[in-house]
């Protein structure tokens, strides 16, 4: 036997038997998934991963929010764009992916609160726990020298302690036992309670913003200085409805475009040409009612009924116009140009399918501040964003357009797989391409007619937004902040009081108990102790 062993220690000689573990079955995998699913450390992995399953929406457009973005993006990056069309990526806040993980956030902290909100009620309900029988093993103990106390004396001191741990914001109980007369003391359950209100309004913002997005519906349109749009479906350039869309309670207004002004640096030699401001000067109508003056600006939307109006972007729209050989106007609109760069370098499309001879479609590229030759070379390039040297370049395709067959057509696309390029570099007839100033008139190839660039008119591109879960995601973000800082500051603590006989004297002893971390703990039974101790007139021990 080894002596280092027990003289009764008994050796069982039979062979190990494995561990058996015990059989979970279906009803106990259930269970384990859902406790691992409603625990704190996985609502905030859900959190932290919704954060950063949102990060793509911000690095790439969204369809819903800038449609012409997608496309524009699509143009340039072709082999990219085919993964993430698949991924789901320029819809990423309605994509499959998002959204299971957003649904289970939102399972896990219902699953979370619903449990601990219970358990935090009978909390409150219940009284604050005994006094310790020895204080002098927990954090902050202190002691008044003994003192000759009856008990009348004693239960005046603790009388006094509950008044002072009542002021002090305790809740309070006074306890009598064989060791002594002691005030239990407890604070700081509005720390869970703001635990509890932060997760819970993390869940009513999952409702306002998941289930009230069903409500909201975002549409884009492109207005010309004079022209007007009206607040229906149909005169929307596109427009991204939610779940349960209504159109019959689109509110009742019209908006028309009066003037844009932009303004660009002018002093500071490295930033000549940059935006300093752009206004969208408006006049607008509700309900019928009479025309009101206003302005949109970048960080300034508009409010029209339940509606904001934002200014997303602005540009050109050169106003072509093209007769037939006998002089007869054929086409004559503003068009708005796409601007490419930051001098506003901008691609627009025309396309006159009927009044000539051949449908015919125009590729045209605006440079708003022609660059000197002899600076730039034969190519052109704009220089500055304002019109102070404007050409309009235009290179022509004739053929069938497409737009008969009854399927919708990108208006700021030209398909150009079907047509014969008949004016423009590399063009079938080596006829160059069309250059116009200002008020100016070319002759189309092939005795088609004449184009004419007749004025250049500023567009402002609105965004429309309705979402009727504004103020509630609001409110509850609000909650969320004050929720968080109530959980953060709000120390949990618990404080006794209590009386102790030794012999013929009676020492007041003081001491506390952090629940969590509460570095101003032993500051505070310092401070509790000096106020009685004075307030009975008795000294400290060092």
């Amino acid at each position: 036997m080894d002596s280092h062993r027990p003289s009764d220690h008994y050796d069982n000689d039979a062979p190990e038997k494995p561990i058996a573990q015990p059989r979970l079955g279906v009803v106990g995998y259930l269970r384990f998934f859902w406790r691992q699913l409603t625990s704190m450390r996985t609502a905030l992995f859900l959190l932290l991963l919704l954060a950063f399953a949102a990060v793509p929406g911000s690095l790439v457009p969204q369809i819903t929010s800038d449609p012409n973005g997608v496309i524009q993006y699509r143009a340039a990056n072709p082999g990219l764009s085919k993964v993430l069309d698949a991924l789901g990526v320029f819809n990423t806040y309605t994509s499959v992916w998002f959204s299971a993980i957003y649904l289970l956030l939102f399972i896990s902290l219902v699953g979370c609160v619903i449990p601990r909100t219970k358990h935090h009620l009978d909390a409150l309900r219940a009284q604050p726990p005994k006094t310790p029988a020895r204080l002098s093993r927990l954090e902050g103990f202190r002691a008044t020298a003994a003192a000759p106390l009856d008990a009348e004396g004693v239960a005046g001191a603790i009388t006094a302690a509950r008044q002072l741990l009542r002021r002090s914001g305790y809740r309070v109980r006074v306890l009598s036992g064989a060791d002594g007369d002691s005030v239990s003391a407890e604070r700081g359950y509005l720390r869970e309670t703001g635990n509890l209100v932060f997760h819970a309004a993390l869940v009513g913002i999952l409702i306002s913003v998941g289930f009230g997005g069903g409500f909201i519906y975002t549409g884009q349109k492109v207005v010309v200085v004079g022209q007007s749009f009206t607040n229906t479906l149909s005169d929307y350039d596109s427009i991204s409805p939610g779940r349960w869309f209504n159109p019959d309670a689109l509110a009742r207004y019209s908006l028309t475009l009066t003037r844009f002004k932009a303004t660009y640096e002018s002093q500071n030699v490295h930033a000549i040409g940059s935006p300093t401001d752009y206004t969208a000067y408006v006049t607008t109508s509700e309900n019928g009612g009479a025309p009101k003056k206003q302005t949109i600006k970048v960080n300034s939307p508009l409010t029209l009924g339940d509606t904001q109006v934002y200014l997303l972007g602005n540009g050109y729209a050169p106003v072509v116009t093209v007769k037939d050989p006998k002089g007869t106007v054929v086409f004559s609109q503003p068009v708005p140009f796409l601007p490419q760069d930051a001098n506003l370098t901008s691609v627009g499309f025309v396309k006159i399918p009927d009044g000539l001879a051949k449908q015919i479609g125009m590729i045209g590229l605006f440079y708003p501040t022609e660059c000197d030759p002899s600076l730039c070379g034969a190519n052109l390039a704009s220089v500055h964003p304002d019109l102070l040297n404007p050409v309009l370049a235009l290179q022509v395709y004739q053929g069938n357009l497409g737009l008969d067959n009854g399927k919708a057509v990108n208006a700021f696309a030209l398909n150009t797989d079907h047509l014969t390029k008949i004016a423009g570099f590399e063009s079938a007839n080596k006829v160059p391409g069309i250059d116009l100033r200002l008020g100016q008139t070319k002759q189309l190839p092939n005795g088609l007619g004449s184009v004419t660039f007749s004025a250049i008119p500023r567009y402002a591109s609105l965004d429309i937004h309705h979402d009727p879960t504004q103020l509630w995601a609001l409110g509850f973000a609000v909650l969320v902040f004050a929720g968080l800082i109530t959980g953060l500051f709000v120390p949990r603590r618990r404080v006794w009081v209590k009386a102790v006989r030794r012999g013929d004297d009676v020492v007041i002893e003081y001491a506390g108990l952090a629940r969590g971390e509460d570095p101003g703990l032993d500051a505070a039974i310092a401070e509790i102790a000096r106020k009685h101790s004075q307030q009975l007139g008795l000294t400290m021990n060092s």
